[in-house]
């Protein structure tokens, strides 16, 4: 019993440090069918793109079936990140046609965009949220006979592109059609400017909680809530301020002066 037991507790702890770095063996065949059309489910991905928008918690009771059928809580399907990418790369290419002169800074706006608002940004929360969900968040296994599980990197990179997708919509296409209001002189321009962000940013963190909150080996998810009483608070002091969102943006990224 006690070379069994001794066994059964050195594979457990190479299987806790091997799981400590974020490598899964399912990314390769992920990074495959990012340019097999076929292979993706696009009714479904614009189907979870409207709940997050209407009803997120419905998009992440059908994680738990997921994860049921195909024991894993990542997608395995890189629709969604693919769409994404081309819709922002669409909504990007509209903000230059109207506030940009140059098409070699326009493909360098897209490019940007792309790479740093959503990719590096999307790999970076990831891989901090999946730190502190595993090192710090996960319940401890009331015995040893229990299986430890532990949050996927893919996972963590799922939750990000769940999250930022309404944030999307409201920082990128709403924005877009009420940007020549946003972008004017006065307090009520500082004011909707302030608010579309706080709304955009505390969707945000709300829809990052509710992906970590469905985990039941997580505990103290409202983590992920403290964010959106930050941005409660900074909100008022940027309006009353003068600081406008929009404008700050717009002259940071196009060559058009506002």
């Amino acid at each position: 019993m006690l070379p069994t037991a001794s066994k059964g507790r050195s594979s457990s702890s190479s299987s806790s440090s091997s799981s400590s770095r974020p490598n899964n063996p399912m990314l390769l065949p992920y990074l495959r069918r990012i340019i097999k059309w076929q292979q993706m489910d696009i009714e479904y991905t614009f189907w979870q793109m409207l709940h997050l928008c209407t009803s997120p918690k419905v998009v992440y009771q059908h994680t738990k079936y997921h994860k049921q059928t195909k024991n894993q809580w990542a997608r395995d399907d890189p629709a969604f990140v693919v769409i994404c990418c081309l819709l922002l790369a669409v909504a990007t290419l509209a903000y230059c046609a109207a506030y940009d002169h140059s098409t070699a800074h326009t493909l360098l706006v897209i490019f940007s965009v792309l790479l740093f608002h959503f990719l590096l940004t999307g790999v970076f929360l990831a891989t901090f949220c999946w730190f502190l969900t595993n090192g710090y968040l996960r319940e401890e296994a009331p015995n040893s006979y229990v299986v430890e599980q532990r949050v996927e990197w893919m996972y963590a990179f799922d939750v990000h592109c769940n999250s930022f997708f309404p944030f999307f919509v409201l920082l990128y296409v709403i924005h877009y059609f009420l940007s020549p209001l946003l972008v004017a002189h006065g307090f009520i321009p500082v004011l909707l400017s302030n608010l579309l962000f706080m709304v955009g940013a505390s969707y945000y963190h709300y829809l990052n909680f509710l992906g970590y909150d469905v985990l039941p080996f997580l505990e103290r998810t409202t983590f992920f809530l403290y964010p959106i009483g930050i941005v409660i608070v900074l909100s008022p002091i940027l309006i009353l301020s003068g600081f406008n969102p929009s404008r700050y943006f717009m002259n940071m990224y196009f060559s058009r002066q506002i």
